[in-house]
């Protein structure tokens, strides 16, 4: 078609002539009804065809020609432009992760969600305070790029933190403020150049951590877990690193036994390797003293940890952290001014501000309390609901361990439940190597009262309905 097309004009619309002749003009050569390279009306010619005047027209087909829609070939007249997006954009689809990674994106959480703390218990007064003066603060300096590194009084707060909850003494120029667990593992994996190498991963471990290596062109290599958590191989060569989860082995639960935490430093010693160490629950472990960040213990500068407040304050964050080796804070520093500088200065602040009048801590001891007492809420309920061939394990984990006999379809079960509201996760695909365990991981954070013994009654006759027919 040519220059015959006219878009259509409403001037009682709301929406001004300039950006109905513009919407037109643009959904008619996206969907292919102006073809390319098709001439059309000249903005002075569909001025005099629609009526309105030549300005309104003008600016309509500068925001075509903007867009690179349309373009003015002199005498030759305004055409299609011939170089356009293969596909039209209203017509693509919305993009989803891979299926079974990732729970709905902006979504409610559900029912036995793993990795969101209490929506119930938050301190919301003392946080939107945080935030507040982290506004006014940040709005009254200068408008400058602002440390790549991350705030340095955010960094300072952090150091402090893991010298008195974890054990580990570092210096804030170690730290390096991050999107995530996913935003420090790809600062890793970029700055110490992991791609193409080997790597330990615990089997069973979390699927998206190696998932996440495979797409970096890492190679995994399954370490099996036991009762006194992972155990590295010593028949593997030219593994250049491990990423390990020894505070609170995910997903069962356990924390690295002293003797295999001195394995494993000096196995990443003697083969000159790293260990990155996945400290995602932090100090939220529920039985007893939680076990001190690995890296308390490193006496070779092999270990590498990552923190998170996402399971402690919000996952909407996106706020992590990262704390590597003395030898090392140069390449890093390096790496994230080029690559992956820290982000929004505000919530850096707001974090700061909030953990600086100590509600950070005030926050985690009454968590630590509470899922320690909705933990047993659950487990009580889970007894007395499930079959007695349902293993039911908990520990000082965030989660609770359903096991099934025989071959129970934990996948089938899970995505029948989730559409029920009931965010359990399969535990099978959880294993990589050795012969998967069928069964369901719970989270604990937002168990209530009121409701546990209705949603465990669902999710019994759900287990039911497969494992018994």
């Amino acid at each position: 078609m040519t220059g015959a097309f006219l878009p259509l004009v409403n001037r009682e619309h709301r929406v001004s002539i300039t950006q109905q002749i513009f919407i037109g003009m643009r959904t008619a050569i996206l969907s292919g009804v102006l073809e390319k390279g098709s001439r059309i009306f000249s903005w002075k010619d569909l001025s005099a065809q629609l009526g309105v005047s030549r300005g309104t027209v003008k600016r309509a087909y500068d925001l075509l020609q903007d867009q690179g829609l349309i373009v003015t070939k002199g005498r030759a007249g305004t055409r299609v432009s011939m170089t356009l997006p293969a596909v039209p954009l209203e017509s693509l689809p919305p993009v989803r992760a891979s299926q079974g990674l990732f729970y709905d994106f902006e979504e409610a959480p559900q029912y036995f969600q793993l990795g969101i703390p209490a929506q119930d218990q938050f301190p919301a007064k003392a946080w939107h305070g945080a935030w507040r003066r982290a506004i006014a603060i940040q709005s009254a300096r200068p408008q400058v790029y602002p440390d790549p590194q991350g705030l340095l009084s955010l960094r300072r707060e952090i150091a402090g933190y893991l010298a008195t909850a974890r054990g580990y003494r570092c210096h804030p120029n170690q730290v390096f403020i991050t999107s995530g667990f996913a935003g420090a593992l790809g600062i890793v994996l970029g700055a110490m150049g992991f791609r193409g190498s080997k790597a330990f991963v615990e089997d069973p471990g979390f699927p998206r951590t190696r998932h996440a290596l495979n797409q970096a062109g890492v190679e995994t290599i399954s370490a099996p877990v036991d009762r006194e958590g992972v155990n590295i191989p010593g028949s593997e060569r030219e593994v250049r690193f491990a990423v390990l989860t020894p505070s609170q082995q995910a997903p069962l639960g356990m924390a690295l036994s002293v003797a295999r935490r001195a394995k494993v430093l000096d196995w990443a010693n003697a083969a000159n390797a790293w260990i990155i160490e996945d400290d995602y629950a932090g100090e939220l472990q529920l039985t007893g003293r939680a076990a001190p960040a690995l890296a308390s213990d490193d006496k070779f500068g092999r270990v590498l940890h990552i923190g998170s407040f996402s399971k402690t304050l919000n996952p909407g964050l996106r706020l992590g952290f990262l704390v590597v080796p003395p030898t090392l804070t140069e390449v890093f520093c390096t790496f994230v001014s080029c690559l992956a500088p820290a982000g929004s200065i505000v919530a850096q602040q707001a974090v700061q501000d909030f953990m600086a009048g100590g509600h950070f801590y005030r926050h985690l001891r009454r968590m630590k309390t509470l899922y320690a007492r909705r933990k047993t809420l659950l487990v009580e309920s889970l007894r007395r609901e499930l079959h007695p061939g349902v293993r039911c394990e908990f520990g000082g984990a965030l989660s609770v361990r359903l096991f099934f006999p025989g071959t129970t379809d934990d996948v089938a079960i899970a995505a029948e439940a989730q559409r029920l509201s009931l965010g359990v996760l399969p535990l099978s695909p959880w294993y990589f190597s050795h012969g998967p365990a069928k069964g369901l991981l719970l989270g604990i954070s937002n168990v209530r009262e009121r409701s546990v013994t209705t949603k465990c009654e669902l999710l019994s006759r759900l287990i039911s309905a497969q494992t018994h027919g």
